[in-house]
């Protein structure tokens, strides 16, 4: 009789929102990927009824033990502390601890209070860049040799919209405080005046920064889009001249790959790990300095030469990173515990 192959736990409930963020983008598509190399996958896809925290630390540790399963995978942030088999934990980012203003007071604390304690809990910890581990190496004394360094990738599926009537410039992400788009609206607006033709587009949901965006923008032309499709997130890249990250923390920057994926150029802050999702196919500058990120914006946005170079340069980036490589990398780490 045919042996039964290990049963793998995944916490795939981030994968079935309607319209997931960052961290659910990699649920998704790292399921995808995972499931025809794994038969003992074991996919959760909802949570029941109830608190999220009741379910994760009472409810789904008593499955895994009436299921047997041999291993479980938290891959956004969060593990059963008491689970009865080896668990591998992923963790996006520790903003929530650097800009402790970032997310709502309930989540925040939640994060704070659980994330730590998942992350010296388990028996591998996935981050998807060498300065988020770094980062949870200092920050929770998590040994390095139980951390693993595993890229994402392009996330985005391609869509058929027509992109907008240019030339403009597109930021993407929620309007939180770690997003830095002050610097950019600042930025924008000396440019605006000295008779740049662009307009600055802001694709995400409001956090409570869009008052001060509009205060910051005067008569400059900025559009808060809010947030958007994937859909038309895709057509808005391809149709813009720079895509400008301005945050003062990431722990990957998967839209950077995004539009690098597509032929946009791409400009980043000096911050976190966009340097190193960037790597030589980005312009980089100061979060803190609107002057510097200026003089980026003007080159990138007069010489038609320079975005060609970055265009290319990107597209190559772009396509070293594969969610197939993800997904072997973290199966991987399963055979390492089973």
């Amino acid at each position: 009789m045919a042996q039964r192959p290990p049963l793998i736990a995944f916490d795939a409930r981030d994968a079935f929102v309607a319209m997931p963020h960052g961290s659910g983008i990699y649920v998704r598509r790292l399921l995808e990927a995972l499931q025809p190399l794994i038969p003992g996958l074991w996919p959760l896809a909802h949570g029941g009824r109830g608190p999220e925290l009741v379910w994760e630390q009472v409810v789904l540790p008593r499955r895994l033990r009436s299921r047997g399963a041999a291993l479980v995978h938290g891959p956004d942030s969060f593990l059963p502390l008491r689970r009865g088999c080896p668990g591998v934990l992923t963790v996006h980012d520790l903003a929530f601890e650097a800009i402790r203003d970032d997310m709502p007071l309930r989540t925040g604390w939640k994060y704070s209070a659980f994330v730590p304690r998942c992350a010296r809990s388990a028996e591998r910890v996935i981050c998807p860049s060498s300065f988020t581990a770094d980062d949870v190496e200092r920050r929770y004394r998590v040994p390095r040799e139980r951390i693993r360094v595993i890229a994402e990738a392009p996330a985005l599926p391609a869509g058929v919209l027509e992109p907008p009537a240019g030339p403009y410039l597109l930021a993407a992400g929620d309007l939180r405080p770690k997003k830095n788009l002050g610097v950019l609206v600042r930025a924008f607006a000396r440019l605006s005046a000295e008779g740049l033709p662009h307009r600055l587009l802001l694709a995400g949901a409001d956090c409570g920064t869009a008052a001060e965006l509009h205060r910051l923008a005067g008569d400059a032309p900025v559009d808060l889009l809010g947030f958007v499709s994937d859909e038309r997130l895709d057509s808005l890249l391809r149709g813009a001249d720079a895509l400008v990250v301005p945050s003062v923390y990431e722990g990957f920057g998967l839209v950077v790959l995004d539009a690098m994926a597509r032929g946009c150029p791409v400009v980043l802050a000096r911050a976190g790990a966009l340097p190193e999702t960037g790597g030589d196919a980005a312009l980089y500058f100061d979060p803190d300095d609107a002057l510097e990120l200026a003089g980026v914006l003007r080159r990138i946005a007069g010489v038609a030469e320079e975005r060609e170079r970055l265009s290319a340069a990107g597209r190559a980036r772009a396509a070293s990173f594969t969610w197939e490589a993800c997904a072997r990398a973290t199966a991987a780490v399963y055979e390492e515990l089973l």
